[in-house]
């Protein structure tokens, strides 16, 4: 097909939006900005943000088995993801729609572009919210008191690229948080050391793939004074990521061992174990591949951490039958 004869870009689309994405070509047209804002669009964030509720949800079940009431817990994260993942999003483009303004790959997004007023935005984030909290307020209390703690996290996580080279563990906070609280839907309690220690795991795991993701933009994070691992760590990244790859299979290794060890079976346990070997695994596939001036490899090898989620919650939920 020549060049004149391709099919033209849906009005309005995103740049590193997926091609062919659910929201462009069957979404309402009056949706479409909204659901961009959301970044439905981009469904890569919600996983990262799902996948950790899921590994909370299946090592407490590894522990005392499947509940029938398991399964709404799970569902009711996958929506409370997309709905929080979505008003974060929108929070996150309400602050930064300057930065925003500034940088290639993010000047399309629906506010910088036009496509949303701010105070369409604020609007459609508090909707979002609303809708996630009547789900979060069908877990255990102890699960909804958890929940709404979070909220300090995500609403500075905008802002902390603007102080600390590190924002890529404030977003590790914000997003693994999901652990603890579908541990505690599960039990009804609080969450255990086992849970705190996979809540780790999965901070190391954040800052293993969003540096990787920032290594995109630290050209124009320079120019306009945005700071982040990936322009911390600069040609040591390889290094860096290897650190983090170690810390998130041992301390899920941990996490797997006290939860587990001495009454499971030896299956069970060499079970669960695999999901921090197979984490471990996917993140040093990632580093052999990885290129930190190739923007489209870091994109890929981003969203390729879905991949690596999921083969973690499978072994966690397989243990939970065992």
């Amino acid at each position: 097909m020549t060049p004149s004869a391709q099919k033209p870009e849906p009005e309005g689309q995103v740049a590193d939006a997926v091609r062919n994405n659910w929201v462009d070509r069957l979404a309402p047209e009056f949706a479409r900005p909204y659901l961009r804002l959301s970044r439905a669009d981009r469904p890569i964030g919600t996983w990262l943000l799902l996948l950790p509720c899921w590994w909370g949800l299946a090592l407490a079940a590894a522990v005392d088995g499947w509940r029938p009431g398991d399964l709404w817990i799970a569902a009711g994260c996958a929506l409370g993801a997309w709905l929080m993942r979505g008003a974060g999003c929108t929070w996150n483009d309400i602050t930064d729609r300057e930065f925003d303004a500034a940088v290639a790959r993010t000047r399309s997004r629906p506010i910088p572009s036009g496509q949303v007023t701010v105070r369409g935005a604020l609007i459609w984030m508090v909707a979002q919210m609303a809708l996630a909290g009547l789900i979060l307020l069908t877990f255990a209390p102890v699960a909804i008191l958890l929940g709404v703690s979070s909220l300090g996290i995500v609403a500075v996580y905008p802002f902390a690229k603007r102080f600390t080279w590190w924002p890529q563990a404030v977003l590790g906070l914000a997003f693994n948080w999901g652990i603890v609280v579908a541990w505690s839907a599960h039990t009804g309690g609080w969450p255990g050391l086992p849970a705190w220690l996979l809540y780790a795991a999965g901070i190391a795991w954040t800052l293993f793939y969003d540096t990787i993701y920032a290594h995109q933009d630290k050209e124009d994070d320079v120019l306009i004074g945005v700071r982040s691992t990936a322009r911390l760590f600069g040609v040591r990244t390889g290094r860096w990521l290897a650190r983090f790859l170690v810390a998130a299979v041992c301390l899920m290794g941990l996490a797997v061992l006290l939860a587990l060890a001495p009454e499971a079976s030896a299956l069970k346990l060499v079970v669960a174990l695999a999901a921090a070997w197979a984490l471990g695994w996917h993140l040093y596939w990632q580093i052999t591949r990885l290129d930190i001036d190739d923007a489209d490899t870091c994109l890929m090898l981003f969203r390729k951490n879905r991949d690596a989620g999921l083969l973690v919650a499978l072994f966690l939920a397989t243990a939970g039958f065992l």
